[in-house]
């Protein structure tokens, strides 16, 4: 199991780019959640087996069709053994 903070920058926010990555998660069963930030990029905040993140973390390069990822920031957390969903936080 693995948890990482990830940012992601680029067009990301009014386009579905949320509703995309808490789809996504819950299709994967990844725990964490998703936020977007002042700044105009989205945080996300996520939980699952390693294999299973990195085809997550693979699928929000490329984004939903309406969004443009331009970069993608992703640093290790400790586990959260407590959490057993995905959230979007407003």
């Amino acid at each position: 199991m693995k948890r990482y903070f990830i940012q992601v920058m680029g067009s990301v926010q009014g386009v579905g780019f949320r509703y995309f990555v808490s789809y996504t998660a819950k299709l994967y069963n990844i725990t964490g959640w998703v936020r977007n930030c002042d700044d105009g990029s989205v945080e996300i905040e996520a939980q699952g087996h390693n294999e299973i993140l990195d085809k997550f973390i693979k699928k929000l390069k490329i984004g939903n069709r309406f969004a443009e990822v331009e970069n993608i920031n992703i640093t290790p957390l400790p586990l959260d053994d407590k959490e057993s969903s995905f959230r979007v936080k407003y």
